[in-house]
């Protein structure tokens, strides 16, 4: 190598984003800039004096490249503390020189592992090894060594680096980003070796890597800062929908927009639309129908005051006739696979809705809540396994045809109502709901009230078991005729009792759909 006073500066980045500006920069700056295979091409390309690994090393890449950078020589220049006398010593004697500035990403494994019928040698093969091990032991001594792996810091790193301000403050945040990145990585690659099948799997230590996807105003309140993660791989989910109009989307709009698009997903049929309208993560509308604008219409008449202002999620790609309907109700979000061009002309006529377009093949992912101390993880839950035809009728009345159809939707859209949860639905459509009470009887007087004169012939489902009659004999004081829940509890012969006298159908599912 030249003049053995210049500081090194490492460049090994499958991200090359800025990295000729930030190289040519680090020269200016009479850095002498190491790199290698394709990083150290491209550099060149661009008129770039660019040492090989491999003249630092003294050894040749091997095994196609999996061995280039693990080597003393790099190592030793990273890890040595510059204050150490007997480190100095050392790599004196050696012949290992210092390394200053390191920019190192590292392999798209999860870009790779994204990619449809991806093999097990292909995904191994973009695991990297040499990268993560250089850029923690950058990150490791950090107070000696600039570690750098996001091209976004380039521009502020570079201009430290051209005014010598880079301050110890800032060589830790770019060492814990270092950290962060590598361990983002080694999350994804830890999640893919231990999917099997589609099974769940809680190992004795799990992490998730998410990646910022917003920073919105505030969170749940002004007082609250808050950001939008992702996780690495991911495609589906609000989260990662794409915003086609509308002003930016806030904390509670993405919280409730994937409360709607779960409801929207779970109600898609090949030849059916299902819409949803959701209030505060609760469906307060939802319909299924032979015609999306029928649909539409149904959900929202579910509970017209509680739709002002709501979110919305079709299961089905908007149509201009539905668009053209909802005009003259204020929507904060409105949530679908896609948009006819049309209808988005009409949707964008709306200054402040937030209009998304969400990939619907989003994979169910761990449902992780933060409690004091860590979090609580769970499988996601799921109808599979409620089978109606598996269903037991406990009553000497049968339900008859309609009321098995309105049965079996209620059932479906109790899961995701806030437990206690009880469900009025008649013709496929939700028509009164009571969510989040501490006894069922409450959410019952809720339902009921906001079902009006549709309680009359509606059918009731409730999340989990009754625990005394009285709930029942409330719901069929207002007409209800038909219940579905869950069974198991002490009084449930007493329950069916009540239920016979008043000459009630009682479905018992097996199952139980708590949702809090």
């Amino acid at each position: 190598m030249s003049d053995s006073v210049k500081k090194v500066a490492l460049l090994s980045a499958y991200d090359r984003r800025g990295l000729v500006s930030f190289a040519k920069l680090l020269v200016d700056c009479d850095y002498e800039v190491v790199s290698t295979g394709g990083t150290a091409a491209e550099l060149r390309a661009a008129g770039i004096k660019v040492v090989e690994v491999s003249e630092l090393t003294g050894a040749p890449e091997i095994l196609d490249g999996r061995v280039k950078t693990l080597h003393p020589n790099i190592h030793g220049g990273l890890l040595g503390v510059r204050d150490n006398e007997d480190h100095v010593r050392q790599m004196a004697q050696l012949g290992i020189r210092n390394i200053d500035v390191v920019v190192n990403n590292l392999y798209p494994f999860v870009e790779t592992v994204r990619t449809k019928d991806v093999s097990l040698s292909d995904a191994l093969e973009n695991i990297d090894i040499g990268g993560p091990a250089m850029t923690r032991a950058a990150a490791k001594n950090h107070p000696d060594v600039l570690i750098v792996v996001d091209p976004d810091d380039y521009e502020r790193v570079g201009q430290m680096i051209r005014d010598d301000t880079v301050t110890p403050r800032e060589r830790r945040r770019l060492a814990a980003k270092a950290f962060q990145h590598v361990a983002a990585y080694d999350t994804a690659i830890a999640g893919y070796l231990r999917e099997d099948g589609g099974t769940v799997e809680l190992p004795e230590e799990l992490t998730f890597g998410y990646s910022l996807v917003a920073k919105p105003r505030y969170g749940e309140n002004p007082h609250q800062n808050a950001a939008i993660y992702s996780l690495p791989g991911a495609t589906g989910g609000v989260v990662n929908a794409e915003q086609l109009h509308g002003i930016e989307m806030s904390y509670l709009n993405y919280f409730d927009a994937d409360a709607a698009w779960s409801v929207a997903r779970e109600f898609a049929e090949s030849d059916k639309h299902a819409a949803v309208v959701v209030k505060h993560a609760n469906p307060c509308g939802l319909a299924v129908r032979d015609h999306q604008i029928d649909a539409w219409e149904a959900a929202r008449l579910g509970d017209p005051v509680s739709a002002f202002g709501g979110i919305v999620a079709f299961s089905e790609p908007l149509n201009s006739e539905t668009a053209d309907k909802m005009r003259g109700l204020l929507l904060d979000v409105v949530i679908a696979p896609d948009y006819d061009d049309e209808a988005l002309d009409i949707l964008r006529t709306r200054r402040r809705t937030r209009v998304l377009k969400v990939d619907a093949d989003a994979p169910a992912m761990l449902e992780v809540r933060s409690v004091a101390g860590g979090a609580l993880v769970q499988e996601p839950d799921s109808l599979t396994g409620d089978a109606f035809q598996d269903f037991q009728v406990v009553t000497e009345r049968v339900p008859s045809r309609e009321e098995e159809v309105d049965l079996r939707f209620a059932w479906r859209a109790c899961r995701f109502v806030k437990s206690n949860a009880i469900v009025l639905a008649k013709n496929c459509a939700l028509v009164g709901m009571g969510a989040g009470q501490p006894n069922r009887v409450t959410s019952v007087n809720l339902a009921t009230g906001v079902a009006g004169v549709d309680s009359s012939g509606a059918v009731m489902a409730s999340d989990a078991f009754f625990p005394f009659p009285d709930a029942v004999e409330l719901a069929a004081k207002d007409g209800v005729r038909a219940v579905v829940q869950p069974g198991g509890s002490v009084n449930d012969q007493a329950v069916i009792d009540v239920a016979n006298e008043l000459d009630m159908t009682m479905v018992f599912t097996g199952r139980r759909h708590f949702y809090h």
